[in-house]
């Protein structure tokens, strides 16, 4: 019904209501034929995040003995990570390179087949990409997860840049042409589910404002999701009162262990403190 963005524009909206504005800043928009498929609907875009795969090797994660921890990233441990930028991709941004970092440590902690293909699927708001624009107050769904996909091999044992630049890419695809080319394909293949197989989605949601939604018994203590749908990327202050993103994680049990492992070899001296306590985890859950 609506993506982090339209959520948080919504809610705003009701907020402003109930603390006593007689009309939201905002006034909350309907108009999904703005984003209807076309007549006759036409792919013209490549959509791997919608390919067929078969699971050959059990890549797909069972929910049987899995383990959710929640990690955090700070200004120290994001500059541990940047480390291993290469010159040419310096221009990255913080979520482009934790999402490069993560997606190469979970590959390595689930051990899948050297020959499989490992899919990280990155949740883009596409509102910027449309003349005319999309219109203020819009809250349907406006996001595409364009999909980077590399070898496991690869992922595990080249530099952090292969993983990098291939996120920072994926992120380029989406314009006014691939959203509709997306509209377009969801009438023609009757709205499939994106692909499971070996398959990581992230959002970054660190600047919705979740946090500052107030309806009139304060602001938020916990902005998240309850269940595992994606790696939501979230702002979070930890116990020295810096100020971060925490990432949740959801593995099985021994790939837990091999993550967090490989976690602490990338940070390296700088990996203090980026396991988020046991109760908020416990909260994010409630």
């Amino acid at each position: 019904m609506c993506d982090a963005y339209g959520y948080t524009q919504f809610m705003t909206a009701l907020s402003e209501i109930t603390n006593g504005a007689s009309t939201p800043t905002t006034l909350p928009v309907w108009q999904r034929e703005l984003l209807c498929a076309r007549d006759p609907p036409r792919v013209t875009c490549t959509h791997r995040e919608y390919d067929e795969v078969p699971d050959n090797h059990g890549a797909i994660i069972s929910p049987d003995d899995m383990e959710q921890r929640s990690f955090f990233f700070g200004p120290t441990q994001i500059s541990a990570m940047r480390r291993f930028v290469p010159t040419i991709l310096k221009r990255c941004s913080t979520f482009e390179v934790l999402t490069a970092c993560l997606w190469r440590c979970r590959t390595i902690a689930l051990q899948p087949n050297s020959e499989d293909e490992m899919r990280m699927m990155i949740i883009v708001n596409a509102r910027s990409k449309f003349n005319p624009p999309i219109p203020v107050g819009y809250y349907g769904n406006v996001f595409a997860y364009p999909a980077a996909i590399s070898k496991v091999r690869d992922l595990c044992n080249k530099p952090l840049g292969h993983a990098l630049e291939l996120v920072m890419r994926a992120k380029t695809e989406v314009t006014e042409e691939y959203m509709k080319s997306v509209a377009d394909l969801m009438v023609i293949k009757g709205r499939p589910g994106f692909t499971n197989v070996g398959s990581y989605i992230v959002s970054d949601v660190t600047r919705n404002g979740f946090l500052e939604l107030d309806f009139g018994w304060g602001k938020a203590v916990y902005a998240g999701p309850d269940f595992h749908v994606a790696g939501f990327f979230t702002r979070y202050i930890n116990q020295r009162g810096e100020s971060g993103i925490m990432v949740p994680i959801w593995l099985p049990s021994i790939a837990m262990k091999r993550f967090v492992k490989e976690l602490d070899n990338l940070l390296g001296p700088h990996n203090k403190d980026h396991v988020i306590p046991e109760y908020v985890n416990a909260l994010s859950k409630l």
